[in-house]
């Protein structure tokens, strides 16, 4: 940080980047430096072969070669070694030595081609250790200038032209229209890549409409900063350590109280026990993928007998099932037979998820289950993170929710109430109650569908697992509450996942990389070794340890998780054996608890549908309850 500029342009790599990359090639080069050296005292004065003169050449101008090569490399990584992240001052010869290395390449380039020309040419009568060994650096010079092509494509910036930056600052023209044409240019780049991405999706006002929506987002929120993503990479190395430091110190039997303004309804062992069961039709909605994920050794064996099996005149299948594949793992992981199916969809597009809706014998319910995300589309539906306004009767506050969600919601709602799938299920079953589940995007879509039966169907219920943090405004939120319980294991990303905490990330990441004055290279290879041995956390010395916060400036409207929040933890050691028994333990938690994003190794582990569902099993299967004793004496806690 910042980007390093060379030829005349910004590029998506900083001057201490080249430490890594550098020293790799550098270690191959020495290694054929020496075998190219070993090579020629062998056969000095011996090339008596037609081309022997030829290959002398070729070998000395080889090894001279490589050994300008060897100390252009060397300069560059002692050079990039220097210096902190924010200090790139001892780092300013770079672009000159990387121009050097840049002009090395031309003779490489001639060298490579005079060798292939002796091996197709001259090489005849030659001896074939030495046709070997020039056949090999010609290869291996090819195969270094592939990738050095592609880590050019790779770190190149389309918005890093300085002439195109220096045209935005003409005399005469104002900040805000300079800060507008970067902005505007930013969000033209970003929609280019987006379209390039889903080159495959059909180019209509949806998609181009979502594509646009995704691309001012995610430029503007890059628009402040000039982080390279390596400097991200050490700052949520930093800052992993830095929370690992704080959770050391904090009392482990510490309780989080329930939100007063939510009091706890149902016995938490109860609560357990239901979400455990609804979390099976949450994880079935997924289809074949996470069920063979899931059974990896006898999943596709259970599902290859049924899945080309067509049961479409049979049973309501809508697309993308059409080898029947995502039914039969549905039944295989909820244990239902065929007729208590009352409609099944896969059909999936972007703000279009697929769902089902059974009827559950056991717990006496209409049970809608929605899928979460397992496609490019379902990721678009997550990242058209903008405000949308989701007015309800009864509520006062703003209403405003996730934009693609409520979406989303809204296309399951209109299926169930317009095609009267709803009014089927309950004329089959009129005593029985309505349940809506859902994993991650799904949990999402589920609790905003919730929200909108709320009014027909008073007694429903909402088992939302691992949801959107960035969900629901504060007045939906505590709505929401009534009848909403969200599951969260662990350090889950997603439930802590919302703009504002992002913001909060960012300026988090920006203060660490900061106020560190270790090199980037030695903050990466203890976060590395950190993250795969353990150990302490690193107390890097900082420049700036006693530098207050700023005060941080909300941009956007904040969101919260829904409902009544059940968060699941590991009991014991931070860092435990492979073998070792996990156990949990389950506690009444609040939003605030998820108020910012933490760092470790398990927050996408964590939201992994099997893995939630594993957890649930066990808390409800494999231990008896037992309540802690804080939850005897304070009412409004209640822990497992």
């Amino acid at each position: 940080m910042p980007g390093m500029v060379v030829f005349g342009r910004r590029w998506g790599i900083a001057s201490d980047d080249l430490v890594f990359p550098g020293a790799f090639e550098l270690f191959i080069r020495i290694i054929w430096w020496i075998g190219t050296l070993i090579l020629y005292t062998i056969h000095k004065g011996r090339f008596d072969c037609p081309g022997g003169a030829v290959l002398n050449i070729y070998l000395v101008g080889l090894l001279v070669i490589l050994a300008a090569i060897i100390f252009s490399q060397c300069a560059i990584v002692y050079v990039s070694a220097q210096g902190t992240i924010t200090n790139p001052g001892p780092r300013r010869f770079i672009p000159v030595l990387v121009c050097v290395r840049f002009l090395l390449y031309l003779p490489e380039i001639v060298w490579a081609c005079l060798g292939a020309m002796w091996v197709s040419g001259d090489s005849k009568g030659c001896d074939l250790a030495e046709v070997g060994a020039v056949i090999g650096a010609v290869v291996a010079s090819w195969i270094i200038l592939f990738f050095t092509g592609v880590g050019v494509l790779v770190v190149f910036d389309p918005l890093g032209s300085q002439r195109r930056s220096a045209a935005l600052y003409e005399p005469g023209t104002s900040d805000m229209e300079s800060s507008d044409s970067a902005r505007s240019l930013a969000v033209r780049v970003w929609e280019s890549r987006l379209r390039l991405l889903c080159c495959y999706l059909p180019q209509d006002d949806s998609h181009r409409a979502a594509f646009s929506g995704i691309a001012q987002l995610v430029s503007g929120f890059f628009s402040d900063t000039d982080l390279v993503g390596s400097d991200i990479a050490a700052g949520l190395s930093l800052l992993h350590q830095e929370q690992d430091k704080v959770e050391q110190c904090r009392d482990p039997d510490e309780v989080v109280p329930h939100s007063p303004s939510s009091p706890i309804r149902e016995d938490l062992q109860t609560e357990l026990e239901r979400a455990a069961h609804c979390m099976q039709f949450a994880a079935a909605a997924y289809g074949w993928p996470v069920y063979v994920y899931s059974n990896p050794l006898t999943g596709v064996f259970k599902l290859s007998g049924d899945c080309c099996r067509s049961r479409s005149a049979e049973y309501d299948i809508v697309g993308g099932d059409h080898l029947g594949c995502h039914f039969t793992s549905i039944l295989l992981s909820t244990g239902l037979q065929y007729r208590d199916f009352i409609h099944i969809s896969f059909h999936n597009q972007i703000y279009e998820i697929p769902f089902f809706v059974a009827l559950d014998h056991k717990k006496e319910a209409v049970l809608v289950a929605v899928r979460g995300t397992l496609s490019l589309k379902d990721v678009l539906t997550d990242l058209s993170a903008d405000c949308e306004n989701l007015p309800i009767e009864g509520v006062t506050g703003d209403c405003y929710a996730h934009k693609g969600i409520t979406q989303a919601a809204n296309y399951i709602y209109k299926k169930l109430i317009n095609d009267g799938i709803l009014n089927q299920a309950f004329t089959i079953a009129p005593e029985y109650r309505l349940v809506i589940t859902g994993h991650s995007l799904g949990a999402g879509a589920a609790t905003v569908l919730a929200i909108l039966l709320r009014s027909a169907f008073p007694t429903l219920q909402c088992y939302a697992f691992s949801p959107p943090g960035g969900l629901l405004s504060k007045a939906l939120a505590d709505y929401s509450r009534e009848f909403v319980v969200s599951v969260v294991l662990g350090k889950d990303l997603v439930p802590r996942l919302s703009i504002p905490n992002m913001e909060d990330l960012k300026r988090r990441i920006l203060k660490m990389v900061s106020n560190c004055n270790k090199p980037k290279y030695q903050i990466l290879l203890r976060g590395c070794w950190y993250e795969v041995f353990g150990g302490e956390p690193d107390n890097f010395p900082t420049e700036l340890e006693n530098r207050r916060d700023e005060p941080s400036h909300v941009t956007h409207l904040p969101f919260y998780p829904p409902g009544r929040i059940l968060h699941i933890t590991e009991e014991g050691s931070r860092r435990r054996s492979c073998f070792s028994p996990v156990r949990y333990r389950a506690e009444w938690s609040n939003e605030t608890a998820f108020s910012s994003i933490l760092i470790s190794p398990r927050m996408l582990g964590d939201h992994m549908p099997d893995v939630v569902l594993g957890a649930l099993q066990r808390l409800t299967q494999e231990r008896p309850f037992s309540l802690c004793p804080s939850s005897l004496s304070n009412s409004h806690l209640n822990v497992i």
